[in-house]
């Protein structure tokens, strides 16, 4: 405990002579501007869409931009359908306000349906941003309910003989000959938060062994010397044996695709946390220093670390191959900055929390935070979904927004206990 509150002391001699004299007043003041923003922003949005009591789920829930720059919602199954929900749930968390608790449960209650899905591992994202926010914020019995049966649900995907959750039913590379039948991507981290989560609550085991069991395998897996990571492994059912080491989003199968890279530091943060493993801490922190280390001037990642570079070529098929174009992905940066807050603290290395500051202080600016009203409403401008398949270049996204959020809120957290 001596330790850290040395370390803390001297991460608050550091971090706050960058922000004047009254930097702790100061930063309260910069996340209640940004909160106030927010709610304008999404209110707006709000106020443009079908109601969500009545309307089709597909008509209501923002996702992006079309090809026309009107806003994109969600497919009924669409991975990302979890976050707009939990935009709201971050809304009321910063403000107290309960008119956004109001809007958080009548966009959350909406997605119950996701409970049996077992189509793809997702239902972390679906579920876990949007129901487990829920239970933290505004507890029912129902919620819990919800998460347990999505936990069963997403555990269905599990092999014991490959010790992973299964991604993807198949995949197709980008060379156009390369199928995988059992492909597992770095993003399948995120959803062990649920099965963690849904073990505590049922006192079943078994969720967490999946959870850590998966995790395992992925450090084992998924991450070169220097831990920087593969986006796709694809593992033999038979013999549990890696096949395939390649990329559906990034530049090339040997490329470190930076939105991958976030997630990889967010879950082995978040699994440390959950079991207190130090070779998840060691991950968590070496994939964050292949982050800092490689980032461009301003501290906003490239869509992949290694766009246009010697010695990375795309696959034949992929859009990357003829357009080895350079955009800042502000979605990767928002994600780890949320996970760099945490990290900081549990790592006590306050060289991280300040990263997250900085990186967070650069979103709020006007290089990446929308003008007022603008942007379809979104927060954030300039992320990009996947390069490869030309789908969402340089257009706002919602889990951008969302882990802009919740770096917000757990930077205010930050700030208020210490």
């Amino acid at each position: 405990m001596k330790t850290k509150s040395i370390l803390i002391t001297l991460f608050f001699a550091i971090a706050f002579s960058a922000f004047g004299k009254n930097g702790k007043k100061e930063e309260l003041a910069f996340i209640k501007e940004n909160t106030l923003f927010a709610q304008q922003q999404i209110s707006l949005m709000i106020n443009a869409l079908p109601n969500p009591d009545t309307a089709n789920i597909e008509t209501i829930v923002p996702y992006s931009i079309d090809g026309n720059d009107k806003l994109a919602t969600c497919k009924k199954y669409w991975w990302t359908i979890g976050f707009f929900p939990g935009s709201l749930w971050k809304l009321y968390e910063l403000s107290g306000d309960k008119h956004w608790l109001n809007q958080a449960q009548r966009w959350t209650n909406r997605l119950e349906y996701l409970k049996t899905f077992t189509g793809n591992h997702d239902l972390g994202f679906m579920v876990y941003c949007s129901f487990g926010n829920a239970f933290k914020l505004a507890p029912k019995p129902h919620y819990k309910d919800i998460i347990i049966e999505s936990a069963r649900s997403l555990s269905t995907r599990f092999n014991p003989k490959t010790s992973v959750i299964k991604s993807w039913n198949s995949y197709k590379s980008w060379d156009g000959q390369t199928m995988c039948y059992y492909p597992v991507i770095i993003d399948n981290m995120m959803n062990l938060e649920l099965l963690c989560e849904a073990s505590k609550m049922s006192n079943n085991p078994t969720f967490k062994t999946i959870a850590v069991t998966h995790a395992n395998t992925t450090l084992k897996n998924h991450f070169r010397a220097d831990f920087s990571s593969y986006h796709v492994v694809d593992y033999d059912t038979i013999t549990g044996e890696v096949k395939h080491r390649i990329t559906s989003q990034g530049y090339s199968d040997n490329s470190t695709w930076a939105r991958g890279q976030a997630w990889a530091i967010y879950g082995y943060t978040m699994m440390y946390r959950e079991t207190k493993e130090v070779d998840y801490l060691k991950t968590a922190s070496a994939a964050a220093d292949y982050f800092l280390k490689n980032l461009p001037e301003d501290g906003i990642p490239w869509w992949d670390f290694n766009v246009g570079q010697e010695g990375y070529t795309p696959g034949k098929n992929s859009y990357a191959l003829n357009n080895p174009q350079k955009f800042k992905d502000a979605s990767a940066a928002a994600i780890t900055c949320s996970a760099l807050f945490e990290l900081g603290q549990l790592a006590d290395k306050p060289e991280y929390i300040q990263a997250a500051i900085r990186m967070l202080h650069t979103l709020a600016s006007p290089a990446y935070r929308a003008e007022a009203g603008k942007n379809t409403n979104f927060i954030l401008m300039h992320c990009v979904g996947s390069f490869a398949h030309k789908s969402n270049i340089d257009t706002p996204l919602d889990y951008a927004d969302y882990y802009f959020l919740e770096s917000l809120t757990r930077y205010k957290k930050f700030l208020e206990n210490n």
